[in-house]
């Protein structure tokens, strides 16, 4: 994947909802047919030729540098550890300063959608974005806020959680970056970049790709009993 090296994954959250079936780890450490659920994210960023990854880590942080080291499949890891909770877009723009590209891949690391990464590499230089965020769709978007589109692919809204019901649109935890954008992400403060960032990038080149591959989120008991299954499909 030509000039694209580099990724980001938010792996520092606690977890609340599932520390009823995920006690003593991190969430993304819960095991999904034996194996780590980030392991699932880090075979995916692998595979698109990313050479280098930083993990924002929090919550139990040490047991994910412990399981994952330093190297993974040929792709080196580095930390960055959250001594206070910062949000999302506080974990990302503390990362920056570990990333050497103008461009890069960050995922949230509780939700998987499995979409082609050179394909999303494309259609981002294609539309000279600044930012672009992969979305799926759902049948009803209540639990996690829709996302509404222009005609020419650009993100022209967002509805919080639980506003609509109905299908939709949501935002997958993908998202294409450049360096610009992340240097405008305040720091020293919690920063959500799904509520607080995204929302005020929106008429400033943000735009929407939209995946039809497999996607879940871990988020929830119910949600991480679905795990299983989808990531079985691979091993057919």
């Amino acid at each position: 994947m030509k000039e694209l090296k580099e990724a980001v994954i938010l792996v520092g959250g606690k977890g609340t909802r599932l520390q009823g079936v995920v006690t003593d780890r991190p969430k993304v450490l819960a095991a999904v047919n034996g194996r780590p659920f980030l392991a699932y994210l880090l075979d995916q960023i692998a595979a698109a030729g990313i050479m280098h990854t930083v993990l924002c880590v929090g919550y139990l942080g040490n047991q994910i540098q412990d399981v994952f080291g330093k190297m993974y499949s040929g792709m080196s890891l580095t930390y960055t550890q959250e001594k206070e909770l910062l949000g999302t877009g506080g974990a990302l723009r503390l990362a920056w300063a570990q990333i050497a590209s103008e461009t890069l891949i960050a995922m949230n690391g509780d939700s998987f959608c499995d979409v082609n990464l050179a394909d999303l590499w494309a259609w981002h230089r294609e539309r000279k974005a600044k930012t672009t965020l992969v979305l799926t769709s759902m049948t009803n978007t209540a639990r996690y806020g829709r996302v509404s589109l222009s005609a020419d692919g650009k993100i022209s809204g967002f509805e919080e959680k639980g506003s609509t019901r109905g299908a939709g649109l949501v935002n997958a935890g993908i998202y294409m970056l450049y360096s610009e954008m992340v240097h405008a992400i305040p720091t020293g403060r919690v920063v959500s970049l799904e509520h607080e960032v995204f929302p005020s990038w929106v008429g400033q080149w943000l735009y929407g790709y939209q995946s039809r591959g497999r996607f879940l989120d871990i988020g929830t008991p119910e949600s991480y009993a679905q795990a299983d299954a989808l990531f079985a499909q691979d091993r057919r």
